[in-house]
């Protein structure tokens, strides 16, 4: 996604088809890309992807796989044929897991002549606390918890990451400056409060070192969400 000039990718977090397609057809010239997630892919399923790349859009699948590496790698080269351009799994599952991940992206990606999708390690969520990790039995210290998976990612060959916009400087110190990463918890700070914790503003992340922005409900759930992108594009311009 290299071509790409606009770091904002929306989400379509909306629960079906052609109201995804209305959404992505009304802020399309004010992103840079579209996030499919899991309750529209669950509801459309892979036409989806295939309507929304038919427009000439980048897709970001977000559905964060977590299973056995045979598993992921399959889930991983079946997304790679669908011709998305990023799409994640969880750096928890561990080392083995990431690298066949990566190993079906690029294999698949190859074979039929496309780009190798970005294949982004998700670290802590963004509604994660320190309690949250206490609760299941992790370090309960979210700061260090990524740079831990962060870490591994990389020395498993991925190339990107989503991570908290809190967690970006910390990150940057300590990974190659090629790792893209991509941030969602972005709020503008007009929102109700809901379950993201560790979030910034558009331009607090992008000034942080964000390579991506994942921006939902600040765009979707705006009365116009054409203006709410171009607002929110305008401001880290």
């Amino acid at each position: 996604m290299a071509h790409i000039k606009n770091p904002i990718i929306a989400a379509l977090d909306v629960p079906s088809a052609e109201q995804a397609l209305k959404l992505a057809e009304l802020i399309a010239p004010a992103v840079g890309a579209f996030k499919i997630g899991k309750e529209l892919f669950v509801s459309a399923g892979p036409d989806i992807v295939k309507r929304v790349r038919a427009t000439g859009a980048s897709v970001f699948l977000d559905l964060k796989f977590h299973d056995i590496p045979n598993t992921v790698a399959k889930a991983v080269a079946a997304a790679t044929r669908l011709d998305v351009q990023m799409l994640t799994i969880h750096t928890s599952g561990g080392s083995e897991m990431m690298s066949a991940a990566e190993k079906a992206a690029q294999d698949t990606a190859k074979a039929l002549g496309l780009t190798a999708p970005l294949v982004l390690g998700v670290t802590v969520l963004t509604s994660s606390t320190n309690a949250t990790l206490s609760e299941i039995g992790c370090e309960a210290d979210t700061e260090r918890q990524v740079s831990r998976l962060a870490e591994l990612a990389v020395k498993s060959g991925l190339r990107g990451l989503v991570c908290s916009p809190l967690e970006i400087v910390a990150l940057r110190k300590i990974l190659p400056p090629h790792i893209q990463l991509v941030t969602p918890g972005i709020r503008t700070g007009a929102e109700k409060a809901d379950d993201q914790k560790r979030t910034l503003t558009p331009r607090e992340a992008m000034q942080a070192g964000a390579s991506w922005l994942v921006v939902g409900r600040p765009i979707y759930a705006a009365e116009n969400p054409r203006a709410a992108a171009e607002k929110i594009l305008e401001s880290i311009s």
